[in-house]
């Protein structure tokens, strides 16, 4: 299949609007589940499902069957060709690396998919950006925190960043303000007390803040 790109950067395109990018590792495949249908009734319009978590592509491939078209399912922790092509083959509109895996983003583009590599450095940021990657996801965003992304931002302001890793309501605003294009959000996100109680509404609630604490653009 040729390059699309078109398509592959309006996918950034709705990417940079949604703001937040919630990246879930849970334990159990039914956790996953469920904290995603909380998500979306919180208003959101993506998610990453990362490998780490069991039954990932299976995941996947049964999100992508019944969200809605524009809901975007994204794939994380994609770490060579041959997951790409599994999690292509479920339905992911997009693949995350957190760091560089060569030929990844070729292969995205390939199936008209965007891709996200890692990067932490000034030089791995831009090895990433010239890899071709929509944008970099700089992690992990804790180890350098906001004024980190923010020196990185004013060397290569045209660099899509996206910040992972320690992002909580207590510094997404921070990230934003430093120039970030959108943040991902990890299982903090999810209030894990009330995602196994059975609180619906908590973990609704509590993923909610997230999105008021965005700006929109």
């Amino acid at each position: 299949m040729s390059v699309q790109p078109s398509l592959v950067d309006t996918l950034l395109e709705r990417m940079k609007v949604l703001r937040v990018i919630p990246v879930l590792r849970l334990s159990s495949q039914e956790s996953a589940s469920r904290a995603i249908d909380l998500l979306i009734a919180a208003g959101y319009g993506t998610v990453e499902v990362t490998l780490t978590t069991p039954g990932a592509v299976e995941l996947i491939a049964s999100l992508r069957r019944r969200v809605p078209e524009h809901f975007l399912v994204g794939a994380g922790t994609v770490l060579d060709a041959e997951a790409a092509q599994r999690c292509i083959n479920a339905g992911a509109d997009y693949l995350v690396a957190p760091c560089m895996v060569v030929g990844l983003v070729a292969q995205a583009h390939g199936a008209a998919r965007a891709a996200l590599l890692g990067a932490f450095t000034p030089g791995e940021v831009l090895a990433a950006w010239r890899e071709g990657a929509q944008a970099v996801k700089l992690f992990p965003a804790a180890t350098g925190g906001p004024a980190h992304l923010a020196a990185i931002h004013a060397v290569y302001p045209d660099v899509p960043l996206c910040p992972t890793g320690g992002v909580s309501l207590g510094n997404i605003a921070d990230y934003f303000a430093a120039g970030a294009a959108f943040v991902g959000v990890g299982n903090n996100i999810i209030d894990q007390t009330a995602l196994n109680a059975g609180d619906d509404e908590q973990v609704v609630r509590h993923a909610r803040q997230f999105l008021d604490l965005a700006p929109t653009l």
